[in-house]
């Protein structure tokens, strides 16, 4: 599926020299370093929560994670499949009460309460209870959170297994000119993981559409940070963003997914780098 549609960065403004803040969550970044924002729009009311599993960079304008980073090793992934699921949706109590999404917000919205940070990735309860704060998630497409994005949380979960260890970081973009709203909280247009593999000294990033879509691309972490605006992976040298990788391709129950041919690619890539300009 390709879209046609001229592309305008909700939030659009000038990119500021990103300033790296302390972090209470260092565990949970590469080098111990976190994203910083260099889109000034981006950086009014958000605020660091550190959860045992994973952390967040909040935003109290779009009532989202703007990121959720975690890194996801191979006794995490064992840990958590001896797991049941045990929904506990709740708002995040820590977060002002007009910055946070509620629960009302995404009742009969048609959308679901998706995950940022999967809660397939949780090692035990606790942590898995805590992947359930709406702090952590977007209102996402059923179809899309519960195909094309759950195989692409598989195939994080997998590098890991097969690595030892990953570190991923997970958003949403808001692109376009009409931007939904369900109750407070911003609809994303866009969803975006980053893996960083250690063992590979590489990193890559996997992008789709927030609809019924079966495809993604990938794109280098370089070129996804110019698109929304925040620097992803700053504890890394700027060759290791630029250069990407091979990212092994999203499986699900719903099977194998497709990647947009590089003509697609190239076409969004550069419509998202003109809209990241205005």
């Amino acid at each position: 599926m390709s879209r046609t549609l001229a592309f305008v960065l909700f939030f659009a403004a000038g990119f500021l020299t990103p300033t790296w803040g302390a972090t209470k969550c260092s565990e949970h970044f590469v080098g111990g370093v976190a994203p910083a924002i260099t889109n000034v729009k981006l950086q009014a009311r958000t605020q660091e929560i550190c959860f045992e599993s994973y952390a967040v960079l909040h935003s109290g304008i779009s009532r989202t994670p703007l990121y959720s980073a975690e890194h996801l090793t191979r006794a995490d992934v064992e840990a958590a499949k001896t797991l049941s699921r045990h929904d506990s949706y709740h708002p995040e109590n820590s977060l002002p009460a007009q910055d946070r999404a509620e629960l009302s917000d995404y009742a009969r919205s048609g959308y679901d309460r998706g995950h940022m940070s999967p809660n397939g990735d949780m090692p035990n309860r606790f942590a898995q209870a805590e992947s359930f704060s709406l702090a952590n998630m977007v209102p996402q497409v059923h179809a899309n959170n519960a195909g094309v994005w759950a195989g692409i949380e598989g195939a994080a979960r997998q590098l890991a297994l097969d690595e030892g260890e990953v570190y991923v970081v997970s958003g949403p973009a808001f692109i376009g000119s009409n931007i939904q709203r369900i109750g407070n909280v911003l609809v994303p247009t866009h969803l975006w993981k980053v893996l960083y593999s250690p063992a590979q000294r590489r990193a890559g990033a996997y992008v789709i559409t927030n609809d019924d879509t079966r495809e993604y691309s990938a794109v280098t972490v370089s070129d996804l940070e110019e698109m929304i605006g925040v620097s992803l992976l700053p504890g890394l040298s700027r060759k290791v963003r630029d250069n990407g990788m091979e990212l092994p391709m999203p499986t699900s129950r719903r099977g194998a997914k497709s990647r947009k041919s590089p003509a697609q690619e190239k076409f969004i890539l550069n419509a998202l780098k003109r809209a990241s300009q205005l």
